[in-house]
């Protein structure tokens, strides 16, 4: 008998956009033969009917699983799985106050905490203290914690003294697609010429310094994300939609018209300080794309130390205009980039690490 397997902590299946999603779809089709895997989905995001997807069976719980309704979204999953599921992998920690009372059932807790969720600059002090009991909880509780980086797993050693099994992420879902001659006119682009950037709309990504950038430029930059879900997103988006050199789009679901956006890009810029390994900047190291990371530890380990690094606006501008004028040799990058990424970040690699825990 298959042993069985609850999935809490997301907006559920399908996935649609971010690194959770990402590895649900990896986890449920790559292990659905050996697992009975249950993912537990917020009715929000769920399409109507649809109760399995990938071999998995969908719990829908009527929550949505962000904001303060996702301590809520997470207690109900914990309640329901510890009664129902052989090992519970939860991901994130905003349910993690609620571990003591679940491990009583005496089912396998895994838990991925993700990249110091507390740290994050979208959270009032309130929340960040919040999240940040959680997390400790959730370490102190779980039978087998996960990081996603090594500097997370140095923090979780420093910190709360525990060990923790490094698991990164995959990058081989995203694949070169040749550019059309629909999309160069539809967005004025050409094979290599101009930068590109897809991430979610907050300022731990450092979008204001990207688009400050990029607006004393002449490089187009084509940056994606869920513009309309934050205030601070909705007046970047009027601050910057002015520039003629910048085209801010909203989420693309769509495979294929990312990866044909993102593949034919010059450089992939990413602005990223708060988290591990993050699940775009491998993606974009696996089509082997230029890229221009901000310098912090996660980032630096992520590529190896052998990206293109800024700390700042001015570094950044620097780099931009050091590409204008040709001074990159981005080939070498691009190269350099996708050897990382096909030795460290394919999917069937961390699903199979995933199994092992399961």
């Amino acid at each position: 008998m298959k042993k069985k397997i609850g999935v809490v902590g997301t907006n559920g299946l399908p996935g649609r956009y971010g690194g959770w999603d990402q590895l649900l779809n990896h986890l449920t089709l790559n292990l659905r033969e050996r697992f009975a895997l249950t993912v537990y989905t917020s009715s929000h995001d769920a399409v109507k009917g649809l109760k399995e997807y990938n071999g998995a069976k969908l719990k829908i719980i009527n929550l949505k699983a962000n904001g303060y309704q996702s301590v809520f979204y997470d207690m109900v999953s914990l309640f329901h799985g510890a009664v129902k599921y052989d090992t519970l992998l939860v991901l994130g920690t905003s349910g993690c106050i609620f571990f003591p009372i679940v491990k009583l059932f005496g089912k396998k807790i895994i838990l991925n905490p993700d990249g110091l969720e507390w740290n994050r600059g979208k959270w009032n002090k309130n929340i960040q203290n919040f999240l940040l009991l959680s997390e400790k909880i959730g370490i102190k509780y779980a039978h087998v914690i996960v990081a996603d980086n090594v500097h997370i797993q140095k923090y979780i050693s420093e910190t709360y003294k525990r060990k923790s099994e490094l698991i990164e992420y995959g990058g081989d879902n995203a694949s070169f697609v040749k550019l059309s001659e629909k999309t160069k006119n539809k967005y004025s682009i050409e094979e290599g010429q101009y930068a590109f950037k897809v991430c979610r709309i907050e300022p731990e990504n450092n979008i204001h310094l990207l688009l400050s950038a990029f607006s004393n430029s002449n490089t187009r930059l084509i940056l994606i994300g869920n513009w309309n879900n934050s205030q601070y997103g909705k007046e970047l988006r009027d601050q910057y939609s002015s520039y003629d050199n910048l085209t801010l789009l909203d989420p693309i679901y769509e495979q294929q018209t990312l990866d044909e956006l993102r593949s034919n890009c010059g450089i992939y810029v990413h602005g990223h300080s708060v988290g591990g390994t993050n699940p775009s900047l491998v993606e974009a190291m696996t089509l082997g794309l230029c890229c221009i990371v901000l310098g912090v530890s996660y980032n630096i380990e992520t590529t190896e130390g052998k990206a293109l690094y800024f700390n700042d606006e001015e570094e950044l501008g620097n780099l931009i205009t050091a590409f204008e004028r040709g001074e990159i040799n981005t080939n070498l990058y691009r190269n350099i980039m996708k050897e990382i990424a096909g030795r460290r970040y394919r999917w069937s690699v961390i699903t199979e690490k995933y199994a092992a825990l399961f």
